[in-house]
C-alpha cells in the first residue's frame, strides 16, 4: 500500500491509508484509544475501538508515549468536529521508536529550558506555524520580484569592508587579509543594479551588536532590492506595494496557522496602500505633543517608534532624516540638503522599524566628499566609486528584516521565535 500525508488525506475519504508520523498526545477510556497524530505536514485524530481492534494493535497503541514514532494505517472519515475534518479508524500500527522521557511537556517551561531544546521546541504546533508563516512570507517576497522583472543577485558574505563601518561586525581573516561577515549587501546590489537594472538579494547578515532586546538577532535574513533609474518618491511605491502583497498572500494562506497563534488578523486586513507618510521634523513634533521630546538630530529609540506607530492603523513611513546619523551614500534633499531622501518604514502594534531605504548618491563629487567626512578608505571603496564614474544614474533601494517582519506579522513577543535557530548574544546552541 502506497503511503500519504496528511496535506492531502482529505482525497482519501472512504479509503484505508498508511503514514508515517509521531504521537503528539494520547488519551483512553479502556475501551477506546484516541491517538493525537501529526506527520509534519498536518494533524488528525486516530481512533481504536478496542471490540473492533486486532489485540495486537490494541497493545501497540498502548505502548506509544509522546514522540513516539510509527506506520499507522486505517480508513479516512469526515469528521466535523475534527480541526482538520478527518478522523482515522487506526486498523494497524508499525512502531519505530517509542520515545523515553520526552523533555518538553505539556506543562510550562521556562523560555531558556524551551530555547536548550530549541531542536525539539520546534515540534510544537505554535513553532511550526511560526515557520509555515516565514516560509510563505519567503514564497511572497520571491513572487513579487519575480513577477516584476527583479533578477536575484547573490552577494559575498565576506567582505572587505561594510556599508556602514565596522564597529558591529564580526571580524575574522581572510588568509592575510581583514574580512567581515556582511552587515548588508547593499553596495554590492547598486553594482548589479547598474548591469541588470532591478535586483534583489536574499541572505544571511550578521551583526555584532550587544542588543537584549525582543527586536535583535546576531544572524538575520535581509531582503534587499536596488533599482535604477528609481527615485525616492518611486522607492517608496515599492515598498508600501511589497509589503501589502506579502500581507496579502499570509492572510490568504494561512489561515489555519494565523489560528493557531491567535493573531488579530483584523490588524493585518487594514494593511493597504497607501500608508502615512510624515517627516522627521513631523515626528518629532507628534512625540513632542505626547510628551517624548527630542532635540533635532537625535535618532529615534524602540519607545519613540512605538509611539509614532500607535497613532496610525498600518505601517508609517517617516521620511527625511537628518543626513548626521543617516548612512553616507544617502542622497540629500536638494531643497534641504541637512536631510536625506531616506524612509524608514515603522510597523505596528509596537514592531518598530521593518525597513529602511533611501534614494543613493549618484554624483560622484558628493560620494568623494562623504568619503573623507566619514573617512573611508578610497583602496577599499574604489570598486564602489566606479559606479558613480561609469555610467552614473539615480537609483534607489531599500532592506526588509525577515525575521521582524515575521515578528510583526504573527504578532509575536519575541524575534527570536521567528527563525527555526536563533542566534542571539548568549546563545549559540544548538
Amino acid at each position: 500500500m502506497s503511503k500519504v500525508d496528511l496535506a492531502t488525506i482529505g482525497q482519501f475519504v472512504g479509503q484505508e491509508v498508511t503514514f508515517g508520523g509521531w504521537l503528539t498526545r494520547k488519551r483512553s477510556s479502556g475501551k477506546i484509544q484516541f491517538l493525537q497524530i501529526r506527520d509534519g505536514l498536518g494533524f488528525i485524530q486516530g481512533v481504536l475501538v478496542k471490540a473492533e481492534t486486532e489485540e495486537s494493535v490494541w497493545e501497540k497503541a498502548g505502548q506509544l508515549t509522546q514522540e513516539s514514532s510509527f506506520y499507522v494505517t486505517g480508513t479516512v472519515r469526515e469528521d466535523p468536529r475534527s480541526p482538520s475534518g478527518f478522523e482515522l479508524s487506526v486498523t494497524g500500527i508499525e512502531i519505530i521508536q517509542v520515545a523515553k522521557d520526552y523533555p518538553i511537556t505539556p506543562k510550562e517551561h521556562g523560555v531558556d529550558f524551551l530555547m536548550d531544546h530549541r531542536h525539539l521546541w520546534l515540534r510544537a504546533p505554535r513553532q511550526r506555524a511560526i515557520l509555515r508563516i516565514r516560509a510563505e512570507i519567503i514564497s511572497a517576497i520571491q513572487g513579487f520580484f519575480d513577477e516584476r522583472n527583479f533578477t536575484l543577485v547573490d552577494p559575498p558574505v565576506l567582505t572587505p569592508s561594510s556599508c556602514e563601518g565596522t564597529t558591529n561586525l564580526f571580524h575574522t581573516k581572510y588568509f592575510e587579509e581583514d574580512a567581515y561577515l556582511t552587515q548588508s549587501g547593499q553596495l554590492y546590489m547598486e553594482a548589479a543594479a547598474m548591469a541588470l537594472g532591478k535586483v534583489y538579494s536574499f541572505g544571511p547578515t550578521f551583526r555584532a551588536e550587544k542588543s537584549k532586546t525582543r527586536r535583535h538577532l546576531i544572524e538575520f535574513w535581509m531582503i534587499e532590492p536596488e533599482m535604477a533609474f528609481v527615485d525616492h518618491e518611486e522607492n517608496l511605491n515599492v515598498q508600501e506595494q511589497f509589503i501589502a502583497h506579502i500581507v496579502s498572500r499570509v492572510l490568504g494562506n494561512c489561515k489555519a496557522e494565523l489560528a493557531v497563534l491567535e493573531r488579530d488578523i483584523s490588524a493585518l486586513e487594514r494593511v493597504l496602500p497607501p500608508f502615512p507618510r510624515i517627516t522627521y521634523d513631523e515626528a518629532l513634533d507628534l512625540l513632542k505633543e505626547i510628551g517624548m521630546e527630542l532635540p533635532w538630530g537625535e535618532d529615534f529609540g524602540a519607545p519613540h517608534e512605538t509611539a509614532i506607530a500607535e497613532k496610525f492603523d498600518r505601517p508609517v513611513f517617516i521620511t527625511h532624516y537628518p543626513a548626521s546619523f543617516k548612512a553616507f551614500y544617502m542622497k540629500p534633499d536638494p531643497n534641504r540638503p541637512e536631510v536625506v531622501l531616506c524612509a524608514d518604514m515603522i510597523a505596528p502594534e509596537g514592531y518598530g522599524e521593518i525597513i529602511g531605504g533611501s534614494q543613493r548618491i549618484d554624483d560622484p563629487e558628493l560620494l568623494e566628499q562623504r568619503f573623507a567626512e566619514h573617512e573611508l578608505s578610497e583602496e577599499a571603496y574604489g570598486w564602489y566609486m566606479d559606479l558613480r564614474r561609469y555610467g552614473t544614474v539615480p537609483h534607489s533601494g531599500f532592506g526588509l528584516g525577515l525575521e521582524r517582519a515575521v515578528a510583526w506579522i504573527c504578532g509575536l513577543d519575541h524575534v527570536r521565535e521567528t527563525i527555526a535557530f536563533p542566534r542571539t548574544l548568549y546563545r549559540l546552541y544548538p
